[in-house]
């Protein structure tokens, strides 16, 4: 706290044991927890609220007011967990009267240029590799791996478990527990390597893949696939969570993949 090239507002408030490096601005209604190192060359502006033992990395701007043209400057918030690595050059922009902030969960990785836009509700124990982009207002669940280059419409959801490969542009919500690829962005099945490091039984992720069978591989539409599961398949929590995805999808569910001719 006491670097002498860097430059703290006097009403931002600043744990004891946070670590500034030079040419870092922090400006006023900022709360920052303990244990977080913050590089240098960081710009942190109003309304930003960080978590404990966080890592900003040179460059990156939190907080920035929303690139939104109805923005009249209210008093909105950009939430931080705690345990989250931000790296080089990320730019997240805090809320809108929409949702009021923007929020990152906890034990989250924003790897080098992500952009995240204002009104994202991001949960915990995420990983957005390099240049992903979120537009505004999307809803990201827990354990979300986004590869490089990825491209996420506004209003879009991303559900729990959920993997989109690298370079995808997401215009459709994604069902949790799956995997995402090819153009445009397709059903390419469930991320079984992720449940398992996340301690998934096989026969849970049987149960998943079984559930994913009928929805995209039987020529179902939406609604006849959900009334088979839900009749057909043992009510569990993962099988639920599916189901309330799919009905609370304001976007639509992206499709299966169909291989052109």
């Amino acid at each position: 706290m006491n670097q002498p090239l860097a430059y703290v507002h006097p009403g931002a408030k600043i744990a004891k044991n946070v670590v500034i490096d030079p040419f870092t601005t922090i400006h006023n209604n900022v709360i920052i927890g303990e244990g977080t190192w913050i590089g240098s060359n960081v710009t942190i502006m109003e309304g930003a609220r960080i978590g404990k033992n966080c890592n900003i990395f040179p460059g990156a701007v939190i907080s920035a007011v929303p690139q939104d043209l109805k923005f009249d400057d209210e008093d909105t918030l950009t939430i931080i967990g705690n345990n989250v690595t931000i790296r080089e050059c990320v730019t997240i922009n805090r809320g809108t009267t929409d949702k009021m902030k923007t929020v990152i969960g906890d034990n989250c990785l924003i790897m080098a240029y992500c952009h995240i836009a204002h009104d994202c509700i991001v949960g915990n124990n995420c990983i957005f590799s390099n240049n992903s982009t979120l537009a505004g207002h999307i809803n990201i669940g827990d354990y979300v791996v986004l590869a490089g280059m990825t491209a996420v419409h506004q209003f879009c959801s991303i559900g729990n478990h959920a993997f989109v490969t690298g370079g995808s542009l997401v215009r459709k919500d994604v069902p949790p527990f799956v995997k995402a690829g090819r153009e445009p962005l397709s059903y390419v099945g469930i991320n079984s390597v992720g449940l398992r490091r996340r301690g998934f039984s096989t026969e849970k992720i049987r149960e998943i893949q079984d559930i994913y069978r009928i929805l995209y591989q039987k020529n179902y539409n939406n609604t006849q696939a959900s009334d088979l599961i839900e009749a057909e398949m043992e009510a569990t929590p993962e099988r639920d969570e599916i189901l309330q995805f799919i009905k609370n999808s304001h976007r639509g569910i992206m499709k299966g993949y169909f291989k052109s001719n």
